[in-house]
C-alpha cells in the first residue's frame, strides 16, 4: 500500500482499512537543514508569499525520505520577486508588509493597511496577483514528482481572518469588527478573492486536499466569538469550499486552527470540511475521546501530538505511549492522520523526531 492510498483509506475516501495510521509532519529551517545533511539531500525551499508558510511547503523530498505519507505544496512569490530590504534584516514582501525574522518565526512589524479608514483606502490598495507567473511552478513540479505515490495537500492557510489582520494590525481589525467599520467587508471580499484564486489553481494542478485555516483560538477560548465567526467568515469559507468542490467533487477540505476552537467544529462540518487540524492538545475542548465520540462519524482528525510539552521533553517512552493512545482513540474506525500539532521546532531533537516516526510506522491500526 503506497502512502496516497494509506491516507485516502484513513480519511475514509477509499474503502478498506489502511495498513497503518498515516503520518505527516513539518520541519523548521534548522531541522530541515539538519535532516538534509544527515540524508545527503540539499533542502528544496519554496519561498512562500507569506514567509511563515515557507517551511510548510518546502523540503518534500526530505520529509518523504523520513517517512511522511504526505507532501505539502502551495503558492510562492511571483517569478522574479525579491523582497526589498527596508532596514537591517527587515524586508518588504509582496503584500507590503514589513517582515522581521525572529528565532522561530518571521513577524509583521508594519502593516500596509494600518492607516485604512475608508472603502477607498481598501480599493486603492494593490493586492498581489494570485495568478502571477511562477507562483505555482514549484507546486506543479512537486505534484508531478510525488503525486502518484504520496497524498498531496495544497496549503492555503492564512485564508481569511488572519490575512486580514496581518494587513491592518490585530488591534485595528478587532476594533473595526466591534464598530462594523465600512471598510471591513470590502477588505474581506478581496482576501476571499485572493484565497479562492490560490486554491483553484492548486486544485487544477492536481492536489488531493486543500488546507484552509488560520489561528482562531487561544489556550482557553476562541479569539473572536463564535457568533462573529459565523457572521463574517463562515459564509465566505462555504463559498470557497463549494467553488472548489465544483471543480473537483472528490477534493478533501482540511480546516486548520490552533487553540480552543471546539465550539466551531459543528460549523466546519456544516460547510463541507472533511478534516479538522491540528486538534491541539492541552487546550479547552480538546479531549480526544470526547472529540471522537461527538464528531468522529462526521469529520476526520489530523494532528493531535503535543508540540508544547511532550515532544520537546524527549521522553521517548511517554511519546510512544501517547502516540499509541491517540491512535487507539482517533484511529478507531478510521478517520485519523497523525501529526504534531505544530511545525516541529528547534526544541525537538532529531532523535526524538525519528523515534516519533518509527513509533507510528510500527503500530498496527
Amino acid at each position: 500500500m503506497n502512502s496516497k492510498e494509506r491516507v485516502l483509506r484513513a480519511l475514509r475516501k477509499k474503502e478498506g482499512n489502511p495498513d497503518r495510521i498515516p503520518i505527516q509532519f513539518d520541519l523548521c529551517r534548522k531541522l530541515t537543514r539538519d535532516f538534509g545533511k544527515k540524508l545527503g539531500i540539499e533542502p528544496d525551499y519554496a519561498q512562500s508569499y507569506y514567509e511563515d508558510l515557507t517551511y510548510r511547503i518546502s523540503a518534500n523530498e526530505i520529509r518523504t525520505r523520513l517517512g511522511s505519507d504526505c507532501v505539502v505544496v502551495g503558492g510562492t512569490v511571483r517569478e522574479g520577486f525579491i523582497p526589498e530590504t527596508i532596514e537591517g534584516d527587515i524586508t518588504l514582501n509582496e503584500f507590503g508588509m514589513y517582515m522581521k525574522p525572529t528565532l522561530l518565526y518571521v513577524e509583521v512589524v508594519k502593516c500596509p493597511l494600518d492607516g485604512a479608514e475608508s472603502v477607498a483606502d481598501i480599493n486603492n490598495y494593490r493586492f498581489p496577483d494570485p495568478y502571477a507567473k511562477g507562483r505555482f511552478t514549484k507546486a506543479e513540479r512537486d505534484i508531478a514528482r510525488f503525486g502518484r505515490e504520496y497524498f498531496v495537500i495544497g496549503d492555503v492557510e492564512i485564508s481569511l481572518f488572519e490575512m486580514a489582520w496581518h494587513l491592518t494590525g490585530l488591534e485595528k481589525y478587532m476594533i473595526a469588527m466591534i464598530y462594523d467599520e465600512s471598510w471591513l467587508e470590502p477588505l474581506n471580499d478581496r482576501i476571499e478573492e485572493w484565497s479562492t484564486g490560490l486554491a483553484l489553481q492548486l486544485v487544477k494542478a492536481g492536489v488531493d486536499a486543500i488546507w484552509f485555516g488560520e489561528d482562531l483560538g487561544s489556550q482557553t477560548s476562541t479569539l473572536i466569538s463564535p457568533e462573529d465567526w459565523r457572521k463574517r467568515f463562515k459564509p465566505r469559507h462555504k463559498r470557497m469550499i463549494d467553488r472548489l468542490k465544483k471543480e473537483n467533487p472528490d477534493l478533501i477540505i482540511i480546516m486548520h486552527s490552533d487553540g480552543a476552537v471546539a465550539p466551531l467544529i459543528d460549523d466546519f462540518i456544516e460547510i463541507g470540511v472533511d478534516v479538522y487540524n491540528p486538534v491541539q492538545p492541552n487546550v479547552a475542548g480538546s479531549d480526544p475521546k470526547e472529540l471522537k465520540d461527538k464528531y468522529g462519524d462526521r469529520i476526520c482528525f489530523f494532528g493531535g501530538i503535543d508540540q508544547q510539552h511532550l515532544l520537546p521533553s524527549g521522553d521517548l517512552k511517554m511519546i510512544r505511549e501517547e502516540i499509541k493512545r491517540r491512535i487507539s482513540i482517533f484511529g478507531k474506525n478510521r478517520g485519523y492522520l497523525l501529526a504534531p500539532a505544530h511545525i516541529l521546532q528547534t526544541d525537538v531533537s532529531v532523535e526524538t523526531i525519528e523515534a516519533m516516526i518509527d513509533a507510528v510506522r510500527n503500530l498496527n491500526v
